[in-house]
């Protein structure tokens, strides 16, 4: 402490234009009387004690903590919206390299947090592969400027499908030249056509051939997906194009016996087989197909079949094909399979079974600009409440959506089917018409199930990650995270069953934060949105799988 011995009036100025008075800091400044004195006159100078750190500040110069901080509120539409405007956010505002945001949620871990929430609002009107093509002037392009028959452009077009997106422009040239392909681009993008076009484009050419020269067919592209019923969505798109040409596309997916899977191959072999791996698996270990003369081997959701739960069925179904190490492989008598993998995110893992069957210097990686980053024309909210009130907060978003926004279909994720039943019973209390997907239900139950509502029968779906993995949900307009997703990869999955192409352009996503464990999650999403950059710790590239070493003993 250092003792400053100034007149009464001239301390307080002193004290009040440098800053230092401060509530709760009275016990700090006493006053003092002289050794000898019981009482002090007017005349008598006041002894005050300050803080040494205090007397060095005002003797410098420098002003109070908080004084300082930087106004990232700018005239405009807000990207971050928050009950607290200090920390807002505009979108014309964007953050220095070294400038450490403040972010809306860095209190949440605390329990006095319950009712707190922020806003990402969405920035554009439009998805980003649309918007990217009016960018770059290319809105003129169609599907007539790309290398596919012109019954294939008639067939879009019978189905209102006339431009392609950005992914689509991208992709198909380097298929069509004959090029094993990663391509990894945002939910919602058009990525199945980005892989069909081609492959009934190049079908329908040899078939025509096998006619004049009087063969018989085998399989000609095998799509390996992960649940029966994007097995049946990318069926039924295929069966779309194939028509036109005769070709003949079928499925085999999980929750059959093998039976079921001899009399898929009994009859004619088709053109197209969309197939889940262990199904698939099933058939090759019983010889019921023949993939000698495949043309396409396409693994679509390859970030979810690359995880350990998939890779060892793929590492089997890759050991029964012959894929092509360059283009002119893919091309005459004795071709190889061309390789297609499509994604949302990067798949992680893909070097160490890649690396097996195929050199991974021969695979062309395409990434849209997008990849990993959260869409900028969706609207997502966070909300920070008890787990008691989650069933509260969702009944009265549904209601909203119904009343005040026009209506529309909503997905309410769950982490587990326990909850999906438990929460389905309790709307129905509430009188809320809806329908529960989840694992646990058999594989046909499941795919009527998704059916029902894509035909809009009910606005309400209930269901665990099953659903949020490539399905098709164009007439979604609110996704509601009810439990927290557990990764950044569960997060964008789900988040884009909503704004996708053809679909409804007003969506929002709605997240439930409970646990401390949750935070992080969206802390990290926070900041990407801030920083209007990438989710973190997502693979971006294919890694040479690492040597193993066999430790042997002396």
């Amino acid at each position: 402490m250092q003792c400053a011995q100034v007149g009464r009036s001239a301390a307080w100025r002193a004290l009040c234009s440098g800053g230092l008075l401060r509530t709760g800091y009275g016990g700090a400044l006493a006053g003092c009387r002289p050794h000898g004195s019981s009482r002090q006159t007017p005349e008598e100078a006041a002894v005050i004690r300050i803080p040494r750190y205090m007397q060095k500040r005002v003797d410098s110069g420098k002003p109070s903590p908080g004084k300082n901080k930087v106004n990232t509120i700018k005239a405009g539409k807000l990207l971050i919206q928050s009950r607290n405007p200090e920390l807002n956010q505009s979108a014309g505002y964007v953050l220095g390299r070294f400038e450490q945001p403040v972010l809306c949620s860095r209190g949440w871990r605390h329990h006095k947090s319950f009712g707190d929430q922020f806003t990402i609002n969405n920035v554009r009107e439009v998805a980003p592969f649309v918007l990217e093509n009016r960018d770059e002037d290319v809105e003129q392009k169609t599907f007539k400027h790309l290398p596919i028959c012109r019954g294939l452009v008639e067939v879009l077009h019978g189905i209102n499908i006339t431009r392609p997106t950005t992914v689509q422009l991208q992709t198909i040239p380097k298929v069509m030249r004959g090029h094993n392909v990663l391509c990894a681009a945002e939910t919602g993008s058009g990525k199945t056509l980005s892989y069909l076009l081609p492959v009934v484009h190049r079908l329908q050419a040899r078939k025509a051939s096998e006619l004049h020269a009087g063969d018989r067919h085998k399989i000609g592209s095998v799509i390996l997906v992960p649940s029966r019923e994007l097995a049946e969505q990318v069926a039924a798109v295929s069966r779309t194009l194939c028509a036109r040409f005769g070709l003949l596309t079928r499925t085999v997916g999980g929750g059959r016996g093998v039976g079921h899977i001899k009399m898929v191959f009994k009859r004619d072999q088709p053109d197209v087989l969309v197939a889940t791996p262990g199904a698939l698996v099933k058939a090759l270990r019983r010889r019921c197909l023949d993939l000698s003369e495949l043309s396409f081997f396409v693994v679509d959701e390859a970030d979810t079949m690359f995880d350990p739960s998939f890779s060892h069925m793929l590492e089997d179904i890759l050991r029964h094909t012959n894929i092509a190490g360059e283009p002119k492989e893919t091309q005459g008598l004795g071709h190889k399979a061309q390789l297609l993998l499509v994604g949302a995110t990067f798949p992680g893992g893909i070097g160490d079974v890649l690396s097996q069957v195929m050199d991974l210097g021969s695979m062309v990686v395409i990434k849209s600009k997008m990849l990993h980053f959260l869409m900028p024309h969706v609207k997502q909210t966070f909300l920070k409440v008890k787990g008691a009130d989650k069933i509260l907060e969702l009944h009265q978003a549904l209601k909203l959506l119904q009343q005040e926004k026009g209506g529309g279909a909503a997905l309410v994720f769950c982490n587990k089917s326990a909850t999906v039943n438990w929460l389905g019973y309790s709307l129905e209390e509430m009188g809320v018409q809806h329908m529960r997907l989840q694992g646990e239900m058999p594989a046909a139950v499941r795919a009527g199930i998704f059916r029902t509502f894509q035909k809009g029968t009910v606005d309400v779906l209930v269901c665990t990650d099953i659903a949020s993995r490539g399905l098709d949900t164009s007439r979604v307009r609110l996704v509601v995270n009810y439990d927290c997703p557990e990764s950044h990869t569960d997060y964008i999955h789900r988040a884009g069953r909503v704004g996708r192409a053809g679909g409804v352009q007003d969506g929002e996503v709605l997240s439930f934060v409970c646990h401390p464990w949750d935070v992080e999650l969206v802390q990290k999403i926070e900041t990407a949105a801030r920083r209007r950059a990438s989710l973190p710790g997502m693979e971006t590239d294919i890694h040479e799988p690492k040597p193993t070493t066999l430790l042997t003993e002396q």
